[in-house]
């Protein structure tokens, strides 16, 4: 049986996907790496450190699974999104990349934005410049590392640092592409404007392709160390979001998705680019070849729950931290969290946002906090879904949902009230890993298309309804909600001058 093959470059670690020709799951395996914050802001990881970690996973699952090489008939690839990687002569890495979440780049955002002009950076690149993004980081580099900068030969993100170890290939998929803030998303190709607005020379940048398109195939000495065979083909794939998208079926105008990991997206696909114009919500091109979808992002989703379980219950499980959260009126008695505890993106587009705790008495308990963080980051999400209508987007019709929070049946529940609509789970658990596989699979010919990948592979299982009345309450408590970012600003942004000028104090 013809098996295929997707891989996940994320931030924790390398996760490899095996599934066949039914559909059907035949082993998945990550291996863990580390993530370096050596000064506040900033997020780095070692890329050597994902291709000993695809190594090590690929080899795994193939023996897990006990599939031959020769079964194996097709590659994707699929992982975190924005990340610099920065190479120089005979692909030499020249620094560690910095990451999707590192928070360092604000003046360079501010510069793209004066240079460029923010709004026509919106209009060519459905996106306004956000500390995230990958152009921002090249002109940090540029003017803080300037020896580094004048070494650079090739940029990459970071699935495509692996691409290059798998098949010798510089290439890249147009959804993650989308998301350097260098992609022209209406002609689906770096923008020729942007890049001479900054002097980036095009011959650093891999050419980009459609996420079922063959990019390369694995070279003999890919081979040895992965156990692949030589010369399996590999598809472009897709940034993870959009390959999260495939992965649950979210690839036709009407189906959205919510995934609730680490960050928390909402995600809904165009076939047409629909751009938000004042840039509140990421306009990409989507795994799907010829279509779009726009998506927001909050960048503390789950990882706020994880935040309060290890910094204050770390001998918890996540089961035993949320439970009597039911016993806790919606509203939490007059607590509300803001959960913006590595700045955000959508709809506040601000790297100094902090979270907070609003409304905290004597009377709160583990319970009214657990349940408040729930309730912020589903508000947060719901900021999102609120932006999607006000764009244009055509009715959804459904919500599929996926990620890690969503395992939890109280966190599903108060999500679909605070949205108020029906969230759907899918039995595809693994997200943007297969998402990947199922692109290399229509590159490869299983199916004839992503459409009929999904439907091959994807449907629908557990399905969680809102209640009317729930609904209400927390539309009252949302307009609060709304409130505390605009409140806060000023002070957020004078703590962090402050925490900065202690640092250098410091140092």
């Amino acid at each position: 049986m013809r098996c295929l093959l997707g891989v996940d470059v994320s931030t924790t670690g390398v996760k490899a996907l095996l599934m066949d020709e039914r559909g059907s799951v035949r082993a998945a395996v990550t291996t863990l790496h580390e993530l370096s914050t050596p000064r506040p802001l900033w997020s780095e990881q070692n890329p050597e450190d994902w291709w000993s970690g695809t190594c090590t996973s690929i080899r795994e699952a193939l023996r897990e699974a006990n599939v031959s090489a020769e079964e194996v008939v097709a590659v994707g690839l699929t992982g975190q999104m924005h990340g610099l990687t920065l190479l120089g002569k005979r692909d030499a890495i020249l620094r560690p990349a910095i990451l999707w979440n590192d928070q360092r780049t604000g003046s360079q955002c501010d510069r793209i934005r004066r240079d460029f002009g923010r709004q026509r950076l919106i209009e060519v690149t459905g996106n306004d410049a956000l500390a995230g993004f990958t152009l921002p980081k090249l002109l940090w580099v540029e003017e803080n590392e300037p020896g580094i900068y004048s070494e650079i030969e090739h940029v990459l993100l970071p699935k495509d640092y692996v691409r290059l170890r798998l098949t010798g290939d510089y290439a890249t998929d147009r959804a993650g592409a989308s998301g350097t803030s260098m992609l022209d998303i209406r002609s689906r190709d770096w923008s020729s404007d942007v890049l001479s607005a900054f002097s980036i020379p095009k011959a650093w940048l891999p050419k980009t392709h459609e996420g079922p398109e063959f990019t390369g195939e694995v070279s003999t000495e890919a081979a040895k160390v992965t156990g692949l065979k030589g010369g399996t083909p590999v598809v472009a794939g897709a940034g993870d979001q959009a390959a999260q998208a495939v992965g649950v079926g979210a690839v036709s105008p009407g189906i959205a998705a919510l995934t609730l990991g680490t960050s928390g997206v909402v995600f809904a696909s165009t076939d047409e680019p629909i751009v938000e114009a004042r840039g509140r919500l990421h306009a990409y091109c989507h795994a799907v070849p010829h279509r779009w979808h726009m998506m927001g992002v909050m960048l503390s989703a789950g990882g706020s729950l994880r935040w309060l379980r290890d910094a204050f219950f770390p001998d918890m499980s996540f089961d035993a931290l949320t439970d009597g959260v039911d016993d806790v009126s919606v509203g939490c008695d007059g607590l509300v969290f803001l959960p913006y505890l590595t700045g955000e993106r959508t709809p506040h587009p601000d790297p100094l946002a902090r979270g907070a705790f609003v409304g905290l008495t004597v009377r709160h308990e583990r319970q009214h906090v657990v349940r408040a963080v729930l309730e912020g980051v589903s508000f947060g999400l719901r900021d999102g879904f609120e932006l999607l209508r006000l764009a244009g987007l055509p009715g959804m019709r459904e919500v599929r949902v996926s990620g890690g929070g969503m395992g939890s049946a109280v966190w599903r529940r108060i999500l679909a009230e605070v949205l108020g609509v029906t969230l759907y789970g899918v039995d595809a658990t693994e997200g943007a890993a297969l998402g990947a596989a199922l692109l290399a699979g229509v590159g490869a010919r299983v199916w004839e298309s992503v459409d009929a990948a999904c439907a091959a592979a994807v449907h629908k299982t557990v399905k969680t309804v809102p209640t009317r009345d729930a609904n209400g309450s927390y539309n009252e408590i949302y307009k609060l909600y709304k409130t505390l970012y605009p409140a806060l600003k000023e002070l957020t942004h004078d703590l962090y001058k402050w925490e900065q000028m202690h640092h250098t104090a410091a140092d």
